[in-house]
């Protein structure tokens, strides 16, 4: 049988599979291509990220000597191949089709971020398996991280290429069969990771590419007896503006509605499958009267307008004492009127570009419209928008006299910054406002804060912006309605797709059935 280049979901709920170079069409069952899979090449790919990684990292402890005075470093520059293939896409697919992403966003996402997430999960994978049991006298004990039994459902967004390959990709370490559904509006830039995964050595079947409506594909693999898990990043606004509800209920209730699907079927399956969801957030960014003017608002400005706000940690709202803010405001103000909007591609002084698509548009376009006519807001910077070429909105600043305002309270993902202004001296009274977001920024909080904001994030930052976390560094995610907290990017995440085996041989026979205080 011909390489499978590209799979899809049919209406009927079958796989069809695109075989060979004569792109022939055949109809494989959802549980027959996974065992085939498994048997043919489950194994092969778990030894080429694994030893590949064990032989990167005893390549990199081969290091020149020291002198007086001086370090010496080798650093040996991997993936070389995979950097070259990925790079034409950062600056064309990928800065075209991700809302016009801006050339740094595109090589930090869809070429380093991705690497580092291969890498790392593979480094990690390496030190779970370190991990074993005590021995005792007369036997031993092994631990097997196996992979699960059955196939991982990988479901990606549109806003980051790296969240897409680490979906599909770190299960995959582990030891499992994904079928990998992108973003409807992030096809090209997706599918070239995979075309670069096959190109570097992936085998046939392991990560299926599937494009395919979202409804389709959910029914289809929660139907399957065969699903082992379900990988998730999406978005989970919390109420839905009229103008554009059915856009934003479907959206909302995406991750609830495969976690019902999987919980109604729980007697199909062979397991309990795993289901591991990152939802977005409503992140802030609380500043103490302490805080450092310039950094507050260079940060606040990446964080809230950056991509155009279309990052689920994108700081959407924000918290700042009376006392600070004629200077904050004057900052924000003076940096607003230097944001350039554009082609990416073309000026790389264009900060960010288009909104991703009409429904995207649609839904900030109403929050602009629900800030000029609610009597607790005021737009003091940008407002606009003009999709008669392209998807633009200005970044925009409202000033708001109400923290309970639903634009506070409600996920935007947009370059839309809320920031409600709060006596000094009731510090503490809005420390303890309801806080959902995912991850947050105290600039100089003082320990105080720390604690009362201990459930409010995910990821919790002191003295910078809540966007950019790093793999390895920073592993990310959030709970509450954020989504089940299981930190891509950490150590922690490839043990999440796995099913352990605990092995015990006993190397002394066994003489008597009975025990010694009984005689």
């Amino acid at each position: 049988m011909g390489v499978i280049e590209c799979i899809s979901v049919s209406a009927e709920g079958a796989l069809l599979c695109s075989v060979g170079d004569d792109q022939a069409m055949k109809v494989f069952d959802v549980g027959k291509t996974v065992v085939q899979a498994e048997i043919d090449a489950a194994a092969e790919l778990i030894d080429f990220f694994r030893f590949n990684a064990k032989h990167a990292i005893e390549l990199e402890e081969q290091q020149p000597l020291d002198s007086d005075g001086s370090t010496n470093t080798m650093i040996y520059r991997g993936l070389e191949g995979f950097v070259a293939a990925v790079a034409p896409f950062n600056f064309t697919a990928i800065g075209g089709n991700l809302a016009g992403t801006p050339a740094i966003m595109a090589e930090i996402d869809a070429a380093a971020e991705l690497i580092d997430f291969f890498r790392f999960n593979a480094k990690h994978a390496i030190e779970l398996e370190e991990q074993q049991p005590l021995d005792s006298d007369g036997s031993t004990n092994t631990m097997i991280y196996r992979g699960l039994e059955g196939f991982v459902a990988a479901v990606a967004p549109f806003n980051f290429t790296a969240i897409g390959g680490n979906l599909g990709g770190t299960p995959a370490i582990m030891g499992n069969v994904v079928l990998w559904k992108p973003s409807d509006t992030a096809l090209s830039a997706s599918y070239a990771v995979y075309k670069i995964l096959r190109e570097s050595g992936l085998p046939p079947n392991i990560i299926q590419f599937v494009p395919a409506d979202g409804p389709v594909f959910g029914d289809t693999v929660t139907s399957s007896e065969h699903l082992a898990g379900v990988n998730f990043t999406g978005s989970v606004p919390y109420v839905s503006l009229s103008l554009c509800l059915y856009w934003m209920l479907y959206i909302r209730r995406t991750f609830k509605r495969l976690w019902k699907q999987v919980a109604q079927n729980l007697d199909i399956y062979r397991n309990f499958p795993r289901v591991a969801g990152e939802c977005g957030g409503k992140n802030f960014h609380f500043v103490h009267s302490s805080a450092d003017v310039n950094s507050v608002v260079m940060g606040t400005v990446r964080s809230a307008f950056e991509y155009g706000g279309q990052k689920c940690s994108a700081c959407s709202r924000m918290y700042v004492p009376d006392s600070l803010w004629p200077q904050i405001r004057q900052g924000l103000l003076d940096v607003h009127k230097q944001i350039s909007l554009g082609d990416p591609v073309k000026d790389f002084g264009t900060f960010f570009s288009a909104v991703i698509d009409d429904k995207s548009f649609s839904r900030l376009k109403g929050w602009l419209e629900h800030a000029r006519s609610s009597p607790h807001l005021k737009i003091i910077a940008g407002g606009n928008c003009d999709d008669s070429k392209g998807y633009f909105v200005e970044p925009t600043i409202i000033e708001t006299t109400d923290p309970r305002e639903k634009i506070m309270n409600e996920e935007i993902f947009g370059p839309i910054l809320t920031v409600y202004v709060y006596p000094e001296n009731d510090y503490k009274q809005v420390l303890h406002t309801d806080f959902r977001g995912i991850t947050d920024l105290g600039m100089a909080v003082i320990e105080e804060a720390a604690k009362a904001l201990r459930n409010a994030a995910g990821n919790y930052y002191v003295n910078d912006k809540s966007t950019g976390s790093i793999v390895a560094q920073q592993p990310f995610g959030g709970a509450r309605a954020s989504g089940t907290n299981d930190k891509p990017g950490g150590p922690h995440y490839v043990l999440r797709w796995t099913s352990p085996q605990v092995v015990k041989q006993t190397h002394v026979p066994l003489t008597d059935w009975k025990y010694p205080y009984m005689s």
